[in-house]
């Protein structure tokens, strides 16, 4: 039997794709789990369509994010935090805050995994700091300056 998947099913296949399946378990496992639909000639020609834009949206995300790197080369961030008289912060500046800084300074809106920083800063001073997105890398400096 014919199916779509809704859901990603382990080895069966990933979601929106047209499997073929014994008639036993997609009625009795896939179609009652929600995981799967039959496979109609209307339903496959609607599949086509979805795959078709959502090859187009992640192009248009690529797009973006490649102008996101390139405006995001040779920016500077700045980040307060509270440290002590030799410049040590008190709690470390993660991704998650560099992310929501760079957002809010530079309107750049990156994931956390695409900055590479192996610790959390915790001293104050300025930090090169490296943003990588596939083949495209960028560096950008980091000031931490003491409340």
């Amino acid at each position: 039997m014919k199916i779509i998947l809704l859901k990603d099913v382990p080895k069966i296949g990933v979601k929106n794709t047209v499997k073929n399946v014994s008639d036993g378990y997609a009625m009795n496992f896939l179609f009652k789990n929600g995981l799967a639909e039959p496979a109609t000639p209307k339903k496959i020609k609607n599949l086509e369509k979805v795959k078709q834009n959502q090859d187009t949206e992640d192009q248009i995300n690529q797009d973006l994010l490649t102008k996101n790197m390139r405006s995001l080369d040779g920016a500077r961030v700045e980040v307060e935090g509270k440290a002590n008289e030799q410049g040590h912060l008190f709690k470390g500046i993660h991704v998650e805050e560099i992310v929501a800084e760079l957002k809010k300074q530079d309107h750049i809106d990156l994931k956390p995994e695409h900055i590479e920083l192996k610790h959390p800063v915790k001293e104050t001073g300025e930090f090169d700091i490296t943003a990588k997105v596939g083949d495209i890398k960028a560096v950008f400096k980091l000031v931490v300056s003491a409340i």
